[in-house]
């Protein structure tokens, strides 16, 4: 069968939903993938030639501002007409859309032809494009239970976040340490904001530095851009140990290699650090859309799977605090450890690519 997949604009939609298509061509059906143009979506689809690619236009809806709106209007209607004819040529079975603005149109485009149309969501909160694509879809499939009050009563079914494939793959923390040249036996802090690093959290672990001088620790600290020179000379001039990389395309390198990170509570790295069992001090993005950030992040804390920080009570001397504290009871870090990996779904870009597969004659 064919199937069109929609993802695109963020990591966290497009990851996914390589996920799914993958165990969707690996049972002998074609896949669409229909991304934005965005140069993440390129970059991540790069050599992906087991998918037929096609980019669309489409832009955030800006309710604040009119020219916002009439951008919106003009290239959500050039998106819906590219979606109508690539269908006329692939003619899909079914149309699952990943979630943003990316999949409205897809979905909409599946809608007009009659088949089945589904939707995942993978935060706590769905965004304004899923709210609507959801009450479209045939069915909604989420990354964590608590988001089903958003949808229509028994039309949503609780999956998972398909993991990226690369992700499977887990190394020894002494292997995966060595592989980053750092001490295979120290405990090893991992510090990341998302694909383009996070200010607010380099500038507390800037801060935080002075009270980790001649701790048992190294760090690995994936930066973004713009920071990762300040860092490292910042770590050299503490004497800690410490790998520093803008971002890391062996993602599972960096996993397998950390006791305890300090990181966004985005749904795809929440998917990750849950995958790897990895116990986590949580600083929500205080901007994200409904605040979904923190809603993702209390589903761990109250699981006991993490520590929650807003930002605006972040400092260097209480970030340094909650380190020490957690790597100095090893004990409590393990049990921390399980409770993460009880939050994981193996096997969810199965359990979501069976889902569309059920609705399928």
């Amino acid at each position: 069968m064919n199937f069109v997949i929609a993802a695109g604009g963020t990591g966290g939609h497009l990851f996914p939903g390589l996920a799914v298509g993958e165990v969707l061509i690996a049972r002998g059906h074609q896949v669409l993938l229909i991304t934005s143009e965005k140069e993440i979506d390129a970059l991540a689809t790069q050599g992906r030639t087991e998918f037929q690619i096609e980019r669309i236009q489409g832009v955030g809806w800006q309710k604040k501002s009119p020219f916002g709106l009439l951008q919106f209007l003009l290239k959500f209607r050039t998106g819906l007409q590219q979606v109508k004819s690539l269908y006329r040529k692939f003619i899909p079975d079914a149309v699952l859309g990943m979630g943003g603005f990316t999949s409205t149109a897809p979905i909409l485009g599946g809608r007009a032809r009659k088949i089945p149309t589904f939707v995942h969501e993978s935060n706590a909160i769905p965004g304004k494009a899923n709210r609507l694509n959801g009450r479209l879809a045939t069915e909604v499939l989420l990354g964590f239970a608590e988001c089903a009050r958003f949808f229509p009563k028994g039309k949503s079914l609780l999956t998972g976040t398909p993991l990226r494939s690369s992700l499977l793959q887990r190394l020894t923390p002494e292997l995966a340490r060595t592989t980053l040249g750092l001490q295979p036996d120290l405990p090893t802090l991992l510090v990341m904001g998302g694909s383009q690093g996070a200010q607010g959290i380099n500038r507390a672990v800037l801060q935080s530095l002075p009270h980790l001088h001649e701790k048992p620790l190294q760090i690995i600290h994936l930066s973004g851009r713009d920071d990762e020179d300040r860092l490292r000379t910042s770590y050299a001039q503490a004497n800690i140990p410490a790998w520093v990389a803008s971002f890391h395309h062996r993602m599972e390198e960096v996993y397998s290699a950390a006791s305890l990170s300090i990181a966004r509570s985005g749904a795809a790295s929440l998917t990750e650090l849950a995958h790897f069992g990895i116990p986590s001090i949580l600083i929500p993005y205080p901007h994200a859309a409904e605040d979904h950030q923190t809603a993702n992040a209390k589903i761990f804390a109250n699981a006991a799977a993490a520590i929650l920080i807003p930002e605006s009570q972040l400092t260097g001397e209480i970030l340094a605090k909650i380190i020490c504290d957690q790597l100095s009871h090893p004990d409590a870090l393990a049990t921390m450890a399980a409770a993460t990996a009880r939050l994981s779904f193996p096997n969810a870009a199965t359990r979501v690519a069976e889902a569309v597969l059920q609705h399928c004659p």
